[in-house]
């Protein structure tokens, strides 16, 4: 939160001095202005010597947010009293920021002698290079991993020519180095490689010392060479290996300098050698090899194998045991961890443990070290996704939007990098992406959410954040105006609204989950001038008070289940809105948007709007939201109205569009006219004529097409030389199609192709297939004849051509007579290892075989693997 602070403040500052509202005199503003440049010279150097200002980290933190707290106040107080009929005492902040000043400037001075220290004094307090000989090594338990055993010795020993790089990714603690030990010392591997040596890399690794260790190695294994004394240690490695077939492991890797550093070492010219690198960082296994190897949790049947085969477990303890394994969350290191705690085979001990596995208190030293590398400018972040409820789904999207609210990040791409950052460090679990491939939705580990509040107590985040606290009244008792964000994720009682007139310098409000009755909004959030977060359900009209919230950036707006329930579908958004100075993100469903005529100035900040119910887009519109970049609009309507969405062209920055139509009435109406700047479109249920995707085809940025719902209607679809020249993803769903009519030049950027619920098509060109870039073709299993074409496709593409990169899919909506849709998918998984075992088994032997034997081995692992891509289980 150091960074975070520091990120904040600058932020404040930036706003009380440059807004005209906010009275400052001449030695207020003096004193911010150098409180400003010393915020600065913080952030800098904690870029620059994260180690070193780690030590000032507390004070920062302290003394950042004691100045910002001053300076919301201050603002706070001067704009209460433009709304109050009573005249306040003069606001100064002259005295009270000369304390602050003071203390941001003694931290400076200690910062600035860490930041005048030689650098290679620096590199020398960096601990050397970790290292294990291969007998050291040995043991382990493949518990849950013989089927990524089986599958990385089957890449190592397939009589590849080519040297074969397999990175091992995955969070700490989920067995990676024990998987790669496994393959080091498989009998399989023992027998191919006649050189083999490990070595771990760490952190703060030193190149010479990891040619050190492979050296170390290879005498070891009774193979050393002579060399010039004039020879680098690198260059003896590269002629020891030189000619000769060998594997290494490169153990713990967290940098893409290091491979950089190290890669020159070994030699690209040897028959089938290997490199297996282990790794929490996905942009690490990226950066050395395009074929990475992922790491998967445990299932519940393996978690509890594995605490067997840790600890004796007596029948009448088996329930317990079974649950404690439960609780590990499939993390192999918590189950060892926890397994050394059951040194007693009582019921009482087994009990306690029981109760206290999911605490995961023994691996916080090893979860926190992730943690520790993390930037400093990640820490917030970390830790706001760890103060979520358990097994809480969050958007990705909401996400973004809390982290700018909360000062963390000053901008929507900054964001998105900050938490793809997060992703590739394996902190936090992506759940859903989206088909441009960005994140739909996220969560953490309950292991490593444990670890996050833990840190979260210790930097007392809690006085900043509260999620799903059910009483305000306490929160406000105990955290006075400190709190910048509350979100209810649990009901909490009308009455503690009250609560609210304390959290004066709250900025995120999140009421979604609170309002499950007939409440209007409360009208405390309106004196809350400092919000920039805004989420609630309301039953009535919204108030033009809201328009005292000069500094909100989200407003998102969702009908109570008393609403819904009672058949009211219209809330009413006062004309106020159009005045928001701030206002970026509208979302605002089953709510009616006013007339904008008689504003004076548009919304230039709206970059994001999402409406429900009568939204007429008439040209006055388009001149309000001229930034807009992400529009949805649905209509419900079941008359045949004039929704003018002719005057979309006039949105040119408009990137993401989704016109949903709920009426089952064609449109007869001007039909859409949409901006050349579109990269996603999405329609659905309006039954345009297939001819009217001449237009959409035409759009030169148009990158994802979805249509669904009889977004189109008609029984042919004729594309045409030159059309979606950009689109990459096309999704067709629930439609009367029966005919495609198209050439592999009309999607010439085409990666994905989903089709969904065509009962009436029973084929596609198979000149889609010949698009370069195709990866995927997925089909429902229900279009059985569907099914058969794309897999004849597919086919045509493997055999004739050597063309191994479409894919297939099937999803399981409906009946098949494949092998893979008529088994389970525990008897699919089995059924492949049992054919990864003989390949295994017979590495090496091929030749015996003959070539009927392989031709069928490899169609039933074919049509196998085919089957479970739309079951979303693990490849084999």
């Amino acid at each position: 939160m150091d960074y975070a602070a520091l990120s904040s403040l600058a932020q404040t500052i930036h706003r009380i001095l440059n807004h005209d509202q906010h009275l400052i005199t001449h030695n207020e503003k003096q004193q911010i202005t150098l409180l400003h440049e010393k915020v600065v010279f913080l952030r800098e150097a904690f870029h620059k010597f994260p180690k070193q200002a780690s030590r000032l980290e507390t004070r920062i933190r302290v003394a950042a947010n004691e100045a910002e707290d001053m300076i919301e106040h201050f603002m706070y107080d001067q704009i209460w009293d433009q709304y109050s009929s009573i005249t306040n005492n003069p606001h100064h902040l002259h005295h009270d920021l000369e304390k602050a000043v003071e203390e941001i400037n003694s931290i400076s001075r200690e910062a600035a002698d860490f930041t005048t220290e030689d650098s290679a004094a620096l590199a020398d307090d960096s601990p050397t290079v970790r290292t294990s000989s291969s007998k050291q090594l040995a043991g382990g338990v493949t518990v849950g991993l013989d089927e990524d055993l089986l599958k990385i010795a089957d890449s190592l020993t397939g009589g590849s020519s080519r040297r074969q790089i397999i990175p091992i990714v995955g969070m700490g603690g989920i067995g990676k180095t024990t998987l790669a030990q496994k393959v080091y010392h498989h009998p399989l591997i023992t027998e191919t490689f006649m050189i083999r040596a490990w070595v771990t890399v760490s952190q703060d690794y030193n190149p010479q010392n990891i040619f050190s260790d492979l050296l170390a190695c290879f005498k070891e294994g009774g193979i050393e060479r002579d060399g010039q004394s004039n020879e680098s240690m690198e260059e003896k490695v590269h002629k020891i290996l030189k000619g000769r077939k060998y594997l290494i492991v490169l153990d713990d890797m967290w940098s893409p300098n290091a491979w950089d550093d190290v890669r020159n070492a070994f030699p690209e010219d040897c028959n089938g050698s290997g490199i297996v690198i282990t790794t929490r960082l996905a942009d690490v296994a990226s950066y050395s090899s395009s074929h990475l190897h992922q790491m998967r949790f445990m299932d519940q049947d393996q978690s509890w194998d594995l605490l067997k085969h840790k600890v004796y477990c007596p029948p009448d303890l088996e329930e317990i045991g079974m649950e404690i394994a439960r609780r590990c969350g499939g993390l192999p290191l918590a189950i060892v961890l926890v397994a050394g705690m059951l040194s007693e085979t009582n019921e009482f001990s087994w009990k306690q443990v029981a109760e206290k596995v999911g605490s995961a208190g023994e691996l916080e030293k090893i979860i926190s070290l992730s943690y520790t590398n993390l930037p400093h400018h990640l820490r917030s972040c970390f830790l706001y996704i760890g103060a979520f409820p358990e097994d809480y789904k969050i958007r990705a999207s909401k996400l973004i939007k809390l982290w700018i609210a909360q000062g963390f990040v000053e901008s929507e791409e900054e964001a998105i990098e900050y938490l793809e950052d997060l992703v590739k460090r394996s902190l936090v679990l992506v759940t859903e992406r989206k088909s441009d491939g960005k994140i739909r939705s996220c969560g953490v580990h309950d292991m490593v959410r444990e670890i996050c509040r833990r840190r979260g107590e210790e930097e007392n985040i809690q006085h900043r954040v509260s999620i799903a606290h059910p009483d305000l009244i306490l929160l406000a008792r105990t955290y006075g105006s400190t709190l910048r964000s509350v979100i209810c994720s649990r009901q909490i009682s009308a009455s503690s609204f009250d609560a609210l007139r304390v959290f004066k310098l709250l900025r995120v409000l999140d009421l979604l989950f609170w309002q499950k009755g007939y409440y209007p909004l409360p009208a405390q959030v309106f004196d809350l001038f400092h919000l920039r977060f805004l989420a609630f359900s309301c039953p009535d009209e919204i108030p033009a008070a809201i328009s005292r919230l000069r500094n909100l950036r989200t407003l998102i707006i969702c009908p109570s289940s008393r609403f819904r329930h009672i058949g009211r579908s219209v809330v009413y958004l006062p004309l106020e809105i159009w005045t928001m100075p701030l206002l970026t993100h509208l979302v605002s469903y089953y709510s009616l948007l006013p007339d904008p005529e008689g504003v004076a100035s548009p919304l230039n900040t709206l970059l994001e709007l999402s409406v429900r119910r009568r939204f007429i887009c008439t040209k006055k519109i388009t001149e309000m939201i001229p930034n807009v970049r992400k529009l949805g609009i649905t209509y419900f309507g079941k008359e045949d109205n004039d929704y003018q969405l002719q005057n979309l062209v006039f949105l040119h920055h408009l990137e993401k569009l989704k016109l949903v139509k709920e009426a089952p009435i064609p449109y007869h109406a001007p039909r859409p006219i949409f901006p050349k700047s579109l990269r996603k479109l999405t329609l659905h249920g309006w039954r345009f004529p297939w001819e009217f995707m001449d237009t959409v085809g035409s759009l030169p940025n148009l990158q994802v097409l979805k249509l669904m719902n009889r977004a189109c209607e008609g029984s042919t679809w004729e594309t045409k030389e030159g059309q979606f020249r950009s689109l990459e993803f096309l999704q067709i769903g629930e439609c009367n199609l029966e005919k495609w009519e198209t050439e592999e030049s009309h999607f010439p950027r085409l990666k994905q192709l989903l089709l969904y619920n065509c009962s009436q098509l029973s084929e596609i060109p198979n000149d889609i297939g010949y698009i370069p870039t195709l990866e995927l073709i997925q089909v429902d299993y229900a279009n059985e004849s569907l099914v058969e074409c794309v897999k004849q496709i597919q086919e045509e593409q493997h055999d004739d051509y050597e063309n191994y990169t479409l894919q297939v899919h099937c999803t399981r909506s409906g009946g098949s007579n494949s092998m893979a849709a008529n088994m389970s998918g525990e008897k699919v998984i089995k059924t492949l290892k049992k054919i990864n075992a003989i390949k295994a088994i017979n590495v090496g032997m091929a030749t015996m075989w003959d070539s009927q034997t392989v031709e069928k081995l490899n169609a039933v692992k074919n049509i196998l693997m085919a089957g479970r891509g739309g079951q979303g289980g693990q490849g084999s």
